[in-house]
């Protein structure tokens, strides 16, 4: 019953939205594909993407991004050029007209939901909102950059906290990544290093990730480590939220930089950094917890 009811919900949702003629629905020429690629080109931090990390992000097949892409350039949307972090990859960027497609279907977006919703009383929006974050947090398909409830909160480590750490970063990495135990030995050293600040990010009262502050060698430069963020908990702005509260803190210890060291794999981490005005400053690849990699140095002054 639960798959009938699933698919049933799925009918009359993609129905309610225009889904499946975006285009007629919000009197546009973009399908709902090429308009959720607008939208990501548009609100890039550094004002555009690599090729690759949005493919990734929209899941979108390459083929069809590739061609889609090529639309784009042929009617003056987007520009595409070598990645200045790889000239094996493409960036891409959207033009001044493209921003300006993108800025038109999100505002035709808010208005059709805005109609949508002009017919319900303020206690039916309150039920509807809840209903929508309740599937949210059950199937996690909210993204990472979304607004976080209030649910969330930030405080420090308690004793048992700093274990966990160790502990949730060895699985989580394992699992996700295939990392060994050299990188839970690596976590391990850099908790017993000390720190001049960690936070603990809780969900519901229960822990679902972290990121330390630790000084680092050259002077006036801090260095922001070990950001995770539970797999259960994703979806709810985490991951954000902790990175600002170490930027926050860099800047109120006079820090003048920022400092950060990551792996190219990581792809959603890399995307919190660069909407926190994180620059990518080197790259080289290397052999470490089992896998070859191409680590990342990032940089953000403050």
């Amino acid at each position: 019953m639960t798959v009938q009811e699933i698919r049933a919900f799925n009918r009359f949702y993609t129905n309610l939205i225009g889904a499946l003629d975006y285009s007629r629905h919000l009197h546009t020429p973009y399908t709902l594909t090429e308009a959720r690629v607008l939208y990501e080109l548009a609100h890039a931090a550094g004002g555009g993407l690599d090729a690759a990390d949005l493919r990734t992000a929209l899941s979108v097949d390459a083929g069809q991004l590739s061609r889609m892409l090529a639309a784009f350039e042929e009617r003056g949307l987007v520009t595409r050029a070598p990645s200045p972090r790889d000239a094996r990859r493409q960036r891409v960027e959207p033009t001044p007209d493209g921003r300006e497609a993108a800025r038109l279907l999100e505002d035709r977006s808010r208005e059709a939901v805005a109609s949508m919703l002009g017919g319900l009383a303020p206690s039916e929006r309150a039920r509807l909102a809840q209903a929508m974050r309740t599937v949210r947090d059950i199937l996690g398909g909210a993204a990472e950059e979304a607004p976080p409830g209030p649910r969330v909160r930030l405080r420090e480590p308690r004793p048992g906290d700093l274990g966990w750490v160790v502990q949730r970063n060895a699985e989580v990495y394992a699992e996700e990544y295939g990392w060994n135990a050299e990188y839970e030995t690596l976590v391990a050293r850099i908790v017993a290093g000390g720190h001049e600040r960690a936070w603990i990010a809780e969900l519901d009262g229960e822990r679902a990730g972290c990121v330390f502050c630790v000084r680092d060698d050259a002077p006036g430069t801090a260095r922001l480590r070990l950001l995770l963020v539970d797999p259960a908990a994703r979806g709810h702005g985490i991951g954000r939220r902790l990175v600002e509260a170490c930027v926050a803190h860099a800047r109120a210890a006079g820090h003048r930089e920022l400092v950060l060291w990551t792996n190219d794999v990581l792809v959603s981490a890399r995307r919190i950094y660069e909407a926190a005005g994180f620059e990518l400053v080197g790259e080289k690849p290397h052999r470490s917890f089992g896998r070859d990699l191409v680590g990342q140095d990032w940089r953000l002054v403050l």
